[in-house]
């Protein structure tokens, strides 16, 4: 059975920045998990970093560098963050990941620039960037019918 890596905000868990979620709801989804197939994680909880915590985007690459929007470098629980989150891919010998959009541990095609300012920039979090470079597709929320077409044909 091929199974999904999900960011545990989209099932509904309570593991945002905020304290909040953001249920991600579909009948596709709905029977997925109904069928245990989706593996949730949240690379920052895992990583250390509490709910609620402070805002945080990263502000540098190379090398990398993620701090709170009080300035505080959180850069060790991100990098903890993706290593758990590859982590479990691996265990769980998952296809593919479901990631929430511009996330500095779960975005995949955009993250905040580091300004805290609202605005976006081209890049992956984190944890969807370790996940790239160990050959895993990452999909957010915006990308549902590419991640179902994608589990439709995978054959692994």
């Amino acid at each position: 059975m091929k199974k999904i890596l999900i960011s545990a905000c989209m099932l509904g868990e309570k593991v945002r920045y905020d304290g909040k979620h953001q249920l991600l709801e579909h009948p596709i989804l709905q029977l997925w998990n109904a069928q245990g197939r989706l593996v949730s994680v949240c690379p920052e909880v895992s990583g250390g970093l509490g709910v609620p915590r402070l805002p945080a985007e990263a502000q540098c690459k190379h090398p990398i560098l993620v701090v709170n929007c009080e300035g505080e470098d959180v850069t060790p629980e991100f990098l903890t963050g993706a290593e758990k989150t590859l982590e479990t891919a691996q265990k769980e010998h998952v296809c593919c990941a479901l990631m929430k959009s511009k996330s500095p541990s779960c975005g995949n095609q955009q993250i905040y620039d580091g300004s805290f300012s609202g605005q976006l920039t081209s890049g992956q979090g984190i944890a969807a960037a370790e996940l790239m470079r160990h050959g895993y597709p990452v999909f957010n929320e915006h990308q549902l019918d590419q991640l179902f077409d994608f589990v439709e044909n995978y054959d692994h």
